[in-house]
């Protein structure tokens, strides 16, 4: 498993690296607090998944939306 490394003045703390459905990486920080003291600032969590899922992809500033690979689209013709 692959690992990202945070250093601070006098120690070093193992971070798990995860890969999401399209292969992008992030770095698993739901035990940050308890194994390190620290927390994370993300204003408009912009940055942070929520949760982890292997059916759906979310890019809100691309406006991308697949589930299983599909993408996700309301059918405008059946709006107007």
């Amino acid at each position: 498993m692959e690992h990202i490394t945070l250093k601070d003045d006098n120690n070093e703390f193992e971070l798990p690296v995860v890969v999401g459905t399209e292969n992008e990486k992030g770095i698993d920080i739901s035990k940050l607090r308890s194994e390190t003291g620290y927390i994370t600032l993300d204003p408009g969590y912009g940055n942070t998944g929520s949760c982890k899922s292997n059916i759906t992809f979310i890019d809100g500033e691309k406006g991308i939306l697949r589930h299983r690979g599909i993408p996700m689209a309301y059918p405008l013709k059946n709006w107007l």
